[in-house]
């Protein structure tokens, strides 16, 4: 496997201040008749260049949570500003522009295009910016090179193992260099071992790249290892290293 020090990338300035803020964040679901309130008047500060991991049983709302501050669905009530600005008061072009520029997003499920290469799947959300094909092909090599794959640019996500699909995936969540990475559950479907892998990536991406990490995550030897652990409880997050 090819070693992510081999690639020509500067270090970028860790950026200092805060990144985000919740206020109030309210998510209420309906299942017939039954209402089932996830959050409750939620707050959460991040602060640019964290690393947090979000616990809490199945079923507490962490996915939630997530898909709120990435903006992919809208609260109940409260809001969210990033950098400053209310994101749903942003109109749907620009909250598009803004997943695509500033925010990375890796599921539990890596949803790699089968047909595509490693190459061509990390090329996507450039060719969306309306990048050019030589300067995306340029940027997801480089990428895949710093998450270990620079070997295997040509490979059918089929040819991969289970890590490298997610390798893959989180390569192309941060082709862009955003300033922020959800994470949900990004090491489910993966043994100790290879989850273990690419818990150090999700910890170089931060320390090389000053990407700001926010995962939700049952693995206890991830939430170990970051510095500031939150465990979701009836709506609210509390802190668990208090």
């Amino acid at each position: 496997m090819s070693e992510a020090r081999t690639a020509t990338i500067a270090k970028p300035k860790t950026a200092k201040g805060r990144l985000i803020e919740v206020r109030g964040l309210d998510k209420t679901f309906y299942d017939a008749d039954r209402e089932i309130r996830v959050l409750r008047h939620l707050d959460l500060n991040v602060e640019a260049g964290e690393e947090i991991a979000v616990v809490g049983q199945s079923g507490t709302g962490k996915s939630t949570l997530l898909h709120i501050i990435g903006s992919l669905e809208e609260p109940t009530a409260g809001k969210i500003f990033f950098e400053g600005e209310d994101l749903f008061a942003l109109d749907q072009k620009s909250l598009a522009e803004f997943r695509n520029l500033k925010l990375g997003f890796v599921f539990q499920f890596h949803y790699l295009l089968a047909d595509f290469t490693a190459l061509e799947n990390v090329m996507m959300p450039a060719l969306i910016d309306r990048i050019d094909d030589a300067e995306a092909s340029k940027r997801a090599a480089e990428m895949l090179e710093i998450v270990g794959l620079g070997d295997k640019l040509k490979r059918r996500p089929a040819e991969l193992s289970g890590g490298e699909q997610q390798r893959v995936a989180v390569a192309r969540a941060v082709v862009l260099r955003p300033k922020l990475l959800l994470a949900d559950e990004p090491t489910g479907n993966l043994d100790p071992q290879t989850a273990a892998g690419v818990h150090e990536l999700f910890h170089k991406l931060n320390r090389e790249l000053g990407i700001t990490l926010v995962i939700a995550t049952h693995n206890e030897q991830l939430t170990r290892s970051v510095a500031r652990a939150l465990r979701l409880s009836e709506g609210k997050l509390i802190d668990e290293r208090r």
